[in-house]
């Protein structure tokens, strides 16, 4: 065989040997990047993931987004504590839990740091304005005020789209979610484990009282009373805290849910008894009107004042609202 053929059957191999490789890397993946990724979001072989959530499953959703927009004010805190590249959200009107911008105070310095935009204010989505933003992922609620459902197919039809449920669950199991559908399983892990260790910590430096909690939310006419089962009761709980049964008998409640119920206040007032009383998302001004109706007055808990704020911000706990309200707890208890 002389040089020129030997040179030819080289070049031979080599195409075949590069071909060969590029079906090794094309077939390294089956379309779902969570198997192949590093677990914070790095794919390394499929370029998108399936993923089922509570609207559906959506199909190529990208392994790494690049350009998030939030269609829900509460998801929006879920997403900024696990770093995800959010560039936009919706915005609620501006109000005592909010920024001038429409943004949740515990987390509206978290959005400015990541240059965060308003994408549109109010409940329904603009979907011309999240159009406009181009983003390559849109998440959004399968419930509350800012419940996307109805719009799900306009919305998908802009980008892939994902809708969470965030009433019925603890912010950790959302953020646990998040992180697997997103791709940010690790940074998950990370902000559940800072959130316990501070619980630790806490629970150690407090003085729990020696009377049960509970957890109250005054709506003028009846009182919302928190149940041991709702996201404010199992931090309580975690913290050392016996949190308050509400009172026995059939309560007003929302879709059958067991985090909390609604109660004439003569009936609360009658099951709290000697119990310390913890105001969910009230102003000290509301709290102090409250307290000093006739039915609440004379509650040893109010001549004793153990009464408490736990802040505006912890109707909807996320991992900034919690942090918020263990300091509080910190400061009243420690």
């Amino acid at each position: 065989m002389n040089g020129r053929q030997l040179r030819a059957r080289f070049r031979g191999v080599a195409v075949v040997a590069a071909g060969l490789l590029v079906l090794t890397a094309c077939g390294g993946g089956d379309g779902d990047a969570g198997a192949k990724g590093d677990g914070n979001g790095k794919g390394k072989a499929a370029a998108a993931r399936t993923v089922k959530h509570d609207a559906g499953t959506t199909e190529k959703v990208p392994a790494e987004p690049k350009r998030i927009v939030s269609v829900s004010v509460t998801m929006t805190g879920h997403l900024l504590a696990l770093d995800a590249p959010v560039v936009a959200s919706q915005a609620t009107p501006p109000s005592v839990i909010t920024d001038k911008q429409g943004f949740f105070t515990q987390w509206s310095d978290a959005a400015a740091k990541n240059s965060v935009k308003v994408a549109y204010q109010g409940f329904e989505p603009d979907v011309e304005k999240v159009l406009a933003l181009k983003p390559d992922l849109i998440v959004g609620a399968s419930s509350g005020a800012e419940n996307a459902e109805k719009f799900y197919d306009k919305l998908s039809a802009v980008a892939p789209t994902l809708l969470y449920r965030h009433d019925d669950v603890s912010w950790q199991d959302l953020t646990a979610r998040l992180g697997k559908d997103l791709g940010l399983e690790k940074r998950a892990s990370e902000v559940v484990a800072a959130h316990d260790k501070r619980v630790g910590e806490v629970k150690a430096a407090i003085t729990v009282p020696k009377q049960s909690a509970a957890l109250v939310r005054d709506n003028q006419s009846a009182m919302t009373v928190f149940t041991p089962e709702s996201a404010q009761g199992r931090l309580l709980t975690s913290l050392g805290f016996t949190v308050l049964e509400p009172p026995a008998g059939k309560g007003q409640t929302q879709g059958g849910r067991s985090d909390f119920a609604e109660f004439s206040q003569e009936k609360v007032a009658d099951t709290a008894k000697d119990s310390s009383l913890l105001f969910v998302s009230h102003t000290p001004e509301e709290i102090t009107a409250a307290t000093e109706r006739p039915v609440w007055k004379d509650l040893s808990a109010v001549k004793d004042k153990r009464v408490y704020d736990l802040g505006l911000d912890t109707f909807r706990l996320d991992y900034y609202s919690a942090g918020n309200l263990i300091d509080k707890i910190e400061k009243a208890f420690g």
